[in-house]
């Protein structure tokens, strides 16, 4: 596995491998994972806390020999990423790759840069793969109308086991509590939250690039900074609705995660919330966010419960590895992992 996206970076892509690594090995695959904690970094010029690997060729080249693995995965399109899709292609190895993030309108956000040309260059990275995983049927339709090839539908899990219902009585706010969590950065859209006019309290969980901008312009929010593990789910199962204004996700663990603590979510009908919500049942999905939000709170809790405990973590890891395209011609896959062939 090859990442620019590891720990200690807080986000849904390192959440997702973090949990697929350890699915992996309790079904008898050993895993090797190649990520910026391994070589000297440098701090993203967009997100200083994101560490890019210096000079990752040597060392990942080496790494790749030694290990002679069954197959490759090229997870994200940063330094290590190009380094070993390089190596699969210079050594004619079939490598799989996966599509967590819409950069390209990311980067918009931030400069003038056409999404043609970002996307041209995202193509070309992933051409070479034999698959391209990605977390949504509308995920994949909008890579399919941009050129892309070879797009497949790998989806997220949730753990059940930390996130479930807790106590409502953590906050000393007034209710009801509508809550956002995740990274706080212009992509995120979060204004479209904060600038609501909603009965009660906001809380914002998380951080990033924008947080002590927000905390300014928004003294009466609630930000909690990051929270981790029980303390995290206690917090999100101690708020009424999950608001989720992005407009970029390409999925949205925390969209599974904020529903099995039992909250309904509100969200715009867009990539990520599309696939995830049902309309209705689980969360509202409108092109009025506050009005998403104030239907959100007549849901039934148990309905949002219901529909998490249908994502796990071993059906997606299970998923992958049916994606995951052997490395040698002797290798097959034999249900929950990979053998030789005589």
């Amino acid at each position: 596995m090859a990442t620019d996206a590891w720990a200690p970076q807080v986000n849904g892509v390192v959440r997702t491998y973090e949990n697929i690594c350890e699915q992996f090995e309790q079904l008898g695959n050993e895993v090797t994972v190649i990520n910026p904690a391994l070589y000297k970094t440098i701090p993203c010029p967009i997100y200083p806390d994101i560490r890019l690997a210096l000079f990752p060729k040597s060392l990942a080249w080496k790494l790749v020999e030694q290990h002679e693995p069954d197959a490759i995965h090229v997870a994200t399109e940063g330094p290590i990423g190009l380094a070993v899709r390089a190596w699969c292609i210079e050594n004619s190895v079939p490598f799989t790759t996966s599509f967590h993030t819409q950069f390209p309108e990311y980067l918009r956000l931030r400069a003038p840069v056409p999404l043609d040309w970002s996307y041209s260059l995202y193509r070309r990275f992933h051409a070479p793969a034999s698959r391209t995983m990605v977390p949504t049927e509308s995920q994949r339709q909008k890579l399919l109308n941009r050129g892309f090839k070879k797009v497949v539908i790998w989806s997220r899990g949730v753990n059940t086991d930390i996130f479930k219902p807790y106590g409502k009585r953590l906050y000393s706010l007034p209710g009801p509590i509508f809550l956002y969590m995740g990274r706080i950065a212009v992509e995120k859209n979060i204004n479209a939250f904060l600038d609501l006019e909603l009965p009660g309290s906001k809380v914002v969980i998380g951080d990033g690039p924008d947080l002590e901008k927000l905390r300014k312009h928004y003294p009466d929010v609630h930000f909690t900074g990051y929270k981790f593990g029980l303390d995290l789910a206690e917090h999100i199962a101690a708020g009424d609705v999950f608001v989720f204004p992005s407009l970029t996700d390409t999925f949205g663990i925390v969209l599974l995660e904020a529903m099995a603590c039992g909250l309904p979510v509100a969200a715009f009908p867009v990539t990520g919330p599309v696939d995830v919500v049902n309309h209705g049942v689980n969360g509202i999905l409108d092109t009025d966010l506050r009005k998403a939000a104030l239907v959100a709170l007549e849901l039934d809790p148990a309905n949002c419960i219901a529909h998490a405990h249908k994502h796990t973590w071993r059906a997606s890891a299970q998923t992958f590895l049916r994606h995951l395209q052997p490395a040698h011609n002797n290798r097959v896959y034999t249900g929950n992992r990979f053998s030789v062939e005589y």
